[in-house]
Protein backbone atom coordinates (compact mmCIF):
# COMPACT_ATOMS: atom_id res chain seq x y z
CA UNK A 1 0.00 0.00 0.00
CA UNK A 2 1.31 3.37 -1.51
CA UNK A 3 1.89 6.02 1.60
CA UNK A 4 2.55 9.84 1.36
CA UNK A 5 4.24 11.70 3.44
CA UNK A 6 3.30 15.06 5.23
CA UNK A 7 5.92 16.71 2.89
CA UNK A 8 4.72 15.42 -0.29
CA UNK A 9 1.17 15.90 0.45
CA UNK A 10 1.84 19.67 1.30
CA UNK A 11 3.38 20.14 -1.88
CA UNK A 12 0.35 18.25 -4.17
CA UNK A 13 -2.07 20.65 -2.40
CA UNK A 14 -0.06 23.71 -3.16
CA UNK A 15 0.14 22.83 -6.92
CA UNK A 16 -3.69 22.12 -6.93
CA UNK A 17 -4.28 25.64 -5.41
CA UNK A 18 -1.87 26.62 -7.98
CA UNK A 19 -3.65 25.76 -10.88
CA UNK A 20 -7.42 26.67 -9.43
CA UNK A 21 -5.71 29.97 -9.75
CA UNK A 22 -4.38 29.70 -12.98
CA UNK A 23 -8.03 29.07 -14.02
CA UNK A 24 -9.89 31.58 -12.66
CA UNK A 25 -7.44 34.06 -13.42
CA UNK A 26 -8.11 33.09 -17.18
CA UNK A 27 -11.79 32.81 -16.46
CA UNK A 28 -11.68 36.78 -15.53
CA UNK A 29 -9.57 37.93 -18.41
CA UNK A 30 -12.31 36.46 -20.75
CA UNK A 31 -15.20 38.59 -19.08
CA UNK A 32 -13.21 41.72 -19.28
CA UNK A 33 -14.43 44.95 -21.06
CA UNK A 34 -13.49 45.76 -24.47
CA UNK A 35 -14.76 46.87 -27.79
CA UNK A 36 -17.66 45.13 -29.25
CA UNK A 37 -16.43 42.09 -31.61
CA UNK A 38 -17.58 42.37 -35.33
CA UNK A 39 -20.50 40.14 -35.83
CA UNK A 40 -21.55 40.76 -32.11
CA UNK A 41 -25.26 41.37 -31.22
CA UNK A 42 -23.87 44.58 -30.15
CA UNK A 43 -22.51 45.90 -33.22
CA UNK A 44 -25.83 44.33 -35.00
CA UNK A 45 -27.96 46.71 -32.89
CA UNK A 46 -25.63 49.42 -32.95
CA UNK A 47 -25.76 49.29 -37.01
CA UNK A 48 -29.25 49.24 -36.62
CA UNK A 49 -29.46 52.31 -35.48
CA UNK A 50 -26.55 54.61 -36.84
CA UNK A 51 -27.73 53.45 -40.52
CA UNK A 52 -30.47 54.57 -42.52
CA UNK A 53 -32.04 51.76 -44.72
CA UNK A 54 -30.35 50.90 -47.73
CA UNK A 55 -33.58 50.35 -49.78
CA UNK A 56 -34.27 54.10 -49.40
CA UNK A 57 -31.18 54.85 -52.02
CA UNK A 58 -31.74 55.19 -56.05
CA UNK A 59 -30.95 51.63 -57.89
CA UNK A 60 -32.52 52.65 -61.45
CA UNK A 61 -31.00 55.47 -63.48
CA UNK A 62 -33.05 58.64 -62.34
CA UNK A 63 -34.50 59.89 -65.56
CA UNK A 64 -34.36 63.39 -64.36
CA UNK A 65 -30.46 64.37 -64.01
CA UNK A 66 -30.20 65.40 -60.24
CA UNK A 67 -31.57 67.01 -57.79
CA UNK A 68 -30.99 70.43 -56.23
CA UNK A 69 -27.94 70.77 -54.50
CA UNK A 70 -25.89 73.50 -52.46
CA UNK A 71 -25.04 77.10 -54.58
CA UNK A 72 -27.73 76.09 -57.37
CA UNK A 73 -29.39 79.01 -58.38
CA UNK A 74 -33.71 78.44 -58.45
CA UNK A 75 -35.71 80.33 -60.54
CA UNK A 76 -39.47 80.69 -58.77
CA UNK A 77 -42.16 81.74 -60.17
CA UNK A 78 -45.51 82.06 -58.11
CA UNK A 79 -48.36 82.75 -61.11
CA UNK A 80 -50.05 86.59 -60.44
CA UNK A 81 -47.41 87.24 -56.85
CA UNK A 82 -44.72 88.93 -58.45
CA UNK A 83 -43.48 90.01 -55.33
CA UNK A 84 -42.65 86.55 -54.40
CA UNK A 85 -41.20 85.51 -57.21
CA UNK A 86 -37.53 86.02 -57.83
CA UNK A 87 -34.08 84.30 -58.17
CA UNK A 88 -32.83 82.44 -55.17
CA UNK A 89 -29.23 80.61 -54.57
CA UNK A 90 -29.46 77.71 -52.54
CA UNK A 91 -27.32 77.96 -48.88
CA UNK A 92 -24.59 75.40 -47.92
CA UNK A 93 -27.09 73.55 -46.13
CA UNK A 94 -29.77 72.78 -49.13
CA UNK A 95 -32.28 76.10 -47.42
CA UNK A 96 -33.46 79.03 -49.79
CA UNK A 97 -35.27 81.87 -48.19
CA UNK A 98 -38.35 83.36 -49.32
CA UNK A 99 -40.84 86.43 -48.63
CA UNK A 100 -44.04 85.45 -46.27
CA UNK A 101 -42.68 81.67 -45.68
CA UNK A 102 -39.01 81.77 -44.76
CA UNK A 103 -36.43 79.51 -45.07
CA UNK A 104 -37.55 76.18 -47.05
CA UNK A 105 -35.48 73.13 -47.18
CA UNK A 106 -34.74 72.37 -50.87
CA UNK A 107 -31.24 70.47 -50.90
CA UNK A 108 -32.18 66.80 -52.31
CA UNK A 109 -35.51 67.63 -53.59
CA UNK A 110 -36.30 67.54 -57.57
CA UNK A 111 -37.58 70.91 -58.93
CA UNK A 112 -41.08 69.29 -58.92
CA UNK A 113 -40.97 68.17 -55.51
CA UNK A 114 -39.74 71.80 -54.88
CA UNK A 115 -42.58 73.27 -56.44
CA UNK A 116 -44.78 71.05 -53.91
CA UNK A 117 -42.86 72.33 -51.25
CA UNK A 118 -43.11 75.94 -51.63
CA UNK A 119 -47.08 75.53 -52.88
CA UNK A 120 -47.93 74.05 -49.68
CA UNK A 121 -46.50 76.50 -47.13
CA UNK A 122 -47.95 79.20 -49.45
CA UNK A 123 -51.44 77.37 -49.04
CA UNK A 124 -51.37 77.25 -45.59
CA UNK A 125 -51.49 80.72 -44.35
CA UNK A 126 -51.39 82.94 -47.55
CA UNK A 127 -52.45 82.16 -50.81
CA UNK A 128 -55.31 79.98 -52.53
CA UNK A 129 -54.29 77.33 -54.75
CA UNK A 130 -51.29 78.93 -55.42
CA UNK A 131 -49.63 78.17 -58.80
CA UNK A 132 -45.91 77.38 -58.28
CA UNK A 133 -42.68 76.66 -60.83
CA UNK A 134 -39.47 76.27 -59.97
CA UNK A 135 -36.51 75.95 -62.72
CA UNK A 136 -32.60 75.34 -61.95
CA UNK A 137 -30.92 78.16 -63.46
CA UNK A 138 -28.04 76.11 -65.78
CA UNK A 139 -29.32 73.02 -65.58
CA UNK A 140 -27.77 70.66 -63.40
CA UNK A 141 -24.34 71.91 -64.56
CA UNK A 142 -22.23 71.24 -61.48
CA UNK A 143 -23.06 67.99 -59.75
CA UNK A 144 -20.30 66.86 -57.88
CA UNK A 145 -19.65 63.98 -55.21
CA UNK A 146 -17.07 63.40 -52.69
CA UNK A 147 -15.06 60.94 -51.51
CA UNK A 148 -12.88 60.88 -48.64
CA UNK A 149 -11.02 58.81 -46.15
CA UNK A 150 -9.12 55.48 -47.47
CA UNK A 151 -9.14 55.96 -50.89
CA UNK A 152 -6.40 56.47 -53.12
CA UNK A 153 -6.86 60.31 -54.41
CA UNK A 154 -9.72 61.99 -52.00
CA UNK A 155 -11.57 64.89 -53.31
CA UNK A 156 -14.54 66.71 -55.16
CA UNK A 157 -15.33 64.90 -58.49
CA UNK A 158 -17.74 66.85 -61.24
CA UNK A 159 -20.27 64.06 -62.44
CA UNK A 160 -22.47 63.73 -65.41
CA UNK A 161 -25.35 61.80 -66.11
CA UNK A 162 -26.17 58.75 -63.83
CA UNK A 163 -23.19 57.25 -61.64
CA UNK A 164 -23.15 54.25 -59.10
CA UNK A 165 -21.24 54.20 -56.05
CA UNK A 166 -18.30 52.04 -57.34
CA UNK A 167 -17.90 54.41 -60.42
CA UNK A 168 -17.34 56.96 -58.27
CA UNK A 169 -15.27 55.32 -55.79
CA UNK A 170 -12.94 54.49 -59.35
CA UNK A 171 -12.92 58.33 -59.89
CA UNK A 172 -10.53 58.28 -56.69
CA UNK A 173 -8.23 55.55 -57.59
CA UNK A 174 -10.24 52.99 -55.73
CA UNK A 175 -9.83 51.87 -52.12
CA UNK A 176 -6.73 52.42 -50.00
CA UNK A 177 -4.48 49.51 -48.92
CA UNK A 178 -5.85 50.35 -45.24
CA UNK A 179 -9.89 50.38 -46.42
CA UNK A 180 -12.01 47.73 -45.45
CA UNK A 181 -14.91 47.03 -48.39
CA UNK A 182 -17.65 46.66 -45.82
CA UNK A 183 -16.85 50.12 -44.33
CA UNK A 184 -17.58 52.23 -47.11
CA UNK A 185 -20.54 55.32 -45.83
CA UNK A 186 -22.59 57.24 -48.22
CA UNK A 187 -23.74 60.35 -46.72
CA UNK A 188 -26.67 62.24 -48.32
CA UNK A 189 -28.69 65.39 -46.96
CA UNK A 190 -32.52 65.57 -47.38
CA UNK A 191 -33.63 68.84 -46.72
CA UNK A 192 -32.08 69.43 -42.75
CA UNK A 193 -31.21 65.55 -42.62
CA UNK A 194 -27.88 63.90 -42.71
CA UNK A 195 -28.12 60.22 -43.34
CA UNK A 196 -25.62 57.34 -43.73
CA UNK A 197 -26.04 54.40 -45.49
CA UNK A 198 -23.18 51.46 -44.89
CA UNK A 199 -22.36 49.92 -47.90
CA UNK A 200 -20.12 46.66 -48.70
CA UNK A 201 -18.05 47.33 -51.87
CA UNK A 202 -17.30 43.14 -51.84
CA UNK A 203 -20.87 42.53 -51.95
CA UNK A 204 -21.84 44.66 -54.76
CA UNK A 205 -19.05 43.17 -56.55
CA UNK A 206 -20.29 40.13 -56.08
CA UNK A 207 -24.06 40.76 -56.60
CA UNK A 208 -25.06 40.44 -53.52
CA UNK A 209 -25.93 43.74 -52.68
CA UNK A 210 -26.97 46.33 -55.31
CA UNK A 211 -24.93 49.23 -56.57
CA UNK A 212 -26.90 52.26 -55.98
CA UNK A 213 -26.72 55.32 -58.30
CA UNK A 214 -25.10 58.51 -56.15
CA UNK A 215 -26.58 61.81 -56.53
CA UNK A 216 -24.86 65.17 -56.60
CA UNK A 217 -23.22 66.49 -53.25
CA UNK A 218 -23.46 63.14 -52.02
CA UNK A 219 -20.32 62.39 -49.75
CA UNK A 220 -18.30 58.83 -49.67
CA UNK A 221 -16.14 57.94 -47.17
CA UNK A 222 -14.51 54.71 -46.79
CA UNK A 223 -12.92 53.89 -43.19
CA UNK A 224 -10.10 51.68 -41.82
CA UNK A 225 -10.12 48.56 -41.40
CA UNK A 226 -8.49 48.60 -38.16
CA UNK A 227 -10.12 51.28 -36.25
CA UNK A 228 -12.35 50.84 -33.60
CA UNK A 229 -13.45 53.60 -33.38
CA UNK A 230 -15.16 54.15 -36.77
CA UNK A 231 -18.89 53.80 -35.21
CA UNK A 232 -18.43 56.80 -33.34
CA UNK A 233 -17.05 58.83 -36.39
CA UNK A 234 -19.99 57.96 -37.88
CA UNK A 235 -22.26 59.03 -35.44
CA UNK A 236 -20.57 62.00 -35.17
CA UNK A 237 -20.40 62.94 -38.47
CA UNK A 238 -24.53 62.44 -39.15
CA UNK A 239 -25.10 64.62 -35.99
CA UNK A 240 -22.74 67.38 -37.60
CA UNK A 241 -20.39 67.50 -34.21
CA UNK A 242 -17.18 67.07 -36.49
CA UNK A 243 -16.91 67.14 -40.59
CA UNK A 244 -14.31 64.89 -42.27
CA UNK A 245 -14.93 66.52 -45.24
CA UNK A 246 -12.44 69.59 -44.73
Amino acid sequence: MLTLSHHQISRGACLALLCSSVVFSGCSHTGSVGAAPAGSADTAVMDANLFANINELDYTAPREAAHITADDILDIKVFQADELSGKVRVDSAGNISLPLIGTVAVGGLTPIAAEQRIKTLLGQKYLQDPQVTVLVEGGFTKQRVTLEGQVQKPGVYPIEGSITLLQSVALAGGLADLASPDRVVLFRRNGQQMKAYRLNLDAIRAGIMRDPYVRGDDRIVAHRSDSRYWFKEVKSMVSGLISPFN
